[in-house]
């Protein structure tokens, strides 16, 4: 499993400790520790989670790089799990843009554990340009059960959540209902009713999610600081 250098140790925020980011308190279980490789001022940023499916359609993926720059560039930090898929695509269309946009990943393992494999390179630029952040420590390995706990963590996060393809029962699901109990916007962009990677977009969207064609659909429901680069 690739781990980055122990010269590279992250930094540690203890629940209590004055820099822990306040809109973790909104959890009923916010983590006891959070670990973070990067630039500590973007935590305060506001930031909207573009997740979905890991097996996503070529469409789906060109929808999350779209929508992620057009978002950054809208002055939003993109927030999501460096999972394969929809992910991987919000992450590096927004450090497509260059240095001044940024992305954070919060990972199911340690800062330094990156996961899958295949994203050793993009996790690298992501410390560069953004941030990694977990609740588990340094050298602690990816486990199933440490997904579905990582997406409160970016729900909570982020002033809202965007999913673009998802299948009825998925982690990308899992996100925008722990955001909606937090009192977070929810978007979905809507698919076929023959395709399972939209069924769970449209069920979203029939459960109150916002139905968005286009990155203004999400903007106009967002109040943040527009623009400020």
């Amino acid at each position: 499993m690739p781990i980055f250098p122990k010269s590279n140790l992250p930094t540690c925020i203890a629940r209590g400790d004055k820099k822990y980011p306040n809109r973790l308190k909104d959890l009923y279980d916010p983590p006891s520790n959070l670990y973070i490789d990067g630039e500590l001022s973007m935590l305060n940023k506001p930031m909207i989670a573009i997740v979905g499916s890991r097996m996503a359609s070529p469409e789906g993926l060109k929808n999350a790089a779209a929508f992620a720059q057009e978002l950054s560039r809208a002055g939003l930090l993109i927030v999501s799990g460096l999972a394969r898929g929809i992910d991987g695509a919000a992450h590096q269309a927004t450090l497509n843009l260059g240095p001044k946009h940024f992305t954070m990943a919060v990972c199911g393992a340690g800062v330094d554990v990156i996961y899958p494999k295949e994203h050793l390179d993009l996790a690298r630029n992501i410390r560069k340009q953004g941030l990694l952040v977990s609740e588990y420590p340094s050298g602690t390995p990816p486990k199933s059960g440490h997904f579905p706990r990582r997406n409160r963590i970016i729900a909570a996060f982020s002033i809202g959540v965007l999913v673009i393809e998802a299948a009825e029962k998925s982690g990308s699901l899992i996100t925008a209902r722990l955001a909606l109990d937090l009192g977070r916007e929810v978007f979905a962009i809507p698919g076929s009713i023959r395709k399972p990677l939209s069924r769970g977009c449209n069920l979203l969207i029939q459960q109150g999610a916002k139905l968005v064609q286009n990155p203004e659909d999400v903007l106009e429901d967002l109040i943040f600081e527009k623009n400020p680069v």
